[in-house]
């Protein structure tokens, strides 16, 4: 009788199959993870779509926009910077008012109505909540999943309910935070905000300030309402959290890329600061509910994907842009519900060129076209800029 002979693989005939894998599953996870960006970048877009159309469903049922820094106060003039429990200080963004508009009807009744943490029969908090970085008032630290990019990985402490979608405040960083007017001014004050705040604030939303479609003269299909942004991971992204130049606010206002001037960049990695910035608690989008800039705000200066670069401090006023971790630009809402895909190479202006505000002369006096090209033209609403070779 013979014997059977069974053979096995040889090592050879292993590895050689073992490579084929290998070069197979080399070839198809680019393309996975290719098919799965797509679908995060699909869901962002939905997402926006939706806040587009609580935006237009909230000017159907009020016959204005959601205000951009709306809340209570105790008719004192407090500071936009300090925290209070007893009140919000006006420090609430559009978000807030739009929620009962995107299906989150129960939030919204949290805000709306006093709490008691402790149950002891004493309102802790009163309607409308305290300001937005109290971590004690839940609805502030809740997630909202229409306010998320799900192509944003950031989670946790120390944000509270973070946000990936911020109100247009136009092509001019001056006066973001205060609009044309602050709670608790007095007469001459008020006149002096007001006529600041007219100038300088161009945007669809402007701070503690009423907005209507009928204001945006440039038409809704070509004035920019939202963009994406990045929230911060705390590594220093320089487009998710702050700098401060070692230079007045006069040469910000006259150079809007002093920071990249500076040389503040690292050369390696030159899309993070190479010298110390903001701190931990004052990154981009940390606060959904808070008006300000940092957290909920964008201007249509920089390109989108640009550095953030603050005049102070994070608290107050900062030049910012919309940005994504969408590869090549972000998401933008336009004014009539529409969503587009801004590249990070779109065309903007001379980005060493001053802003037109409120004292500016000439090309930068006050109703002047954006000196920031299309870009600044999409975050215009009513100084008629031509906004030519921007295709939907």
């Amino acid at each position: 009788m013979q014997k059977r002979i069974s053979r096995g693989f040889t090592l050879v005939e292993l590895l050689v199959v073992i490579a084929i894998i290998g070069v197979l599953v080399g070839l198809l996870l680019p393309a996975v993870q290719a098919a799965r960006e797509a679908a995060r970048r699909m869901s962002c877009s939905n997402n926006f779509k939706q806040l587009g159309l609580g935006m237009h469903n909230y000017h159907s049922a009020f016959k204005q926009l959601p205000i951009q820094g709306v809340g209570t106060d105790r008719g004192l003039r407090d500071n936009w910077w300090t925290e209070y429990v007893e009140h919000n200080y006006w420090r609430l963004s559009a978000h807030v008012g739009m929620i009962s508009f995107v299906e989150q009807q129960g939030l919204w009744e949290q805000i709306s109505t006093p709490t008691d943490i402790d149950e002891d029969g004493i309102y802790d908090f009163n309607p409308m909540g305290p300001t937005p970085g109290d971590i004690d008032y839940s609805p502030w630290a809740t997630e909202i999943p229409t306010l998320r990019c799900p192509s944003d990985p950031g989670v946790g402490l120390p944000a509270l309910g973070r946000t990936n979608y911020a109100m247009c405040m136009g092509d001019c960083w001056f006066n973001t935070m205060t609009g044309a007017f602050r709670p608790g001014n007095n007469a001459n004050q008020a006149n002096t905000q007001a006529q600041r705040g007219r100038d300088n604030c161009r945007g669809v939303f402007v701070a503690h300030t009423k907005i209507k479609f009928r204001d945006i003269l440039d038409g809704l299909s070509n004035t920019v309402a939202m963009a994406e942004i990045a929230t911060d991971l705390g590594d220093g992204d320089a487009r998710t959290i702050g700098q401060t130049p070692n230079v007045g606010w006069g040469a910000m206002r006259d150079n809007p890329r002093e920071c990249y001037d500076q040389g503040y960049l690292d050369p390696e990695r030159p899309q993070f600061w190479d010298v110390g910035f903001e701190g931990p608690s004052d990154g981009r989008g940390y606060r959904w509910a808070d008006a300000r800039n940092m957290h909920t705000c964008f201007h249509t200066i920089l390109p989108p994907n640009s550095a953030v670069c603050t005049r102070n401090n994070s608290r107050g006023e900062v030049l910012l842009t919309a940005s994504s971790r969408h590869q090549g630009g972000v998401h933008v809402l336009m004014s009539d519900g529409a969503v587009v895909f801004v590249t990070d190479s779109i065309e903007a202006g001379n980005q060493n060129g001053g802003m037109v505000w409120h004292n500016g002369n000439g090309v930068r006096s006050p109703g002047s076209q954006s000196p920031y090209g299309l870009w600044g033209a999409l975050g215009t609403r009513a100084v008629r800029d031509s906004i030519d070779g921007f295709n939907q």
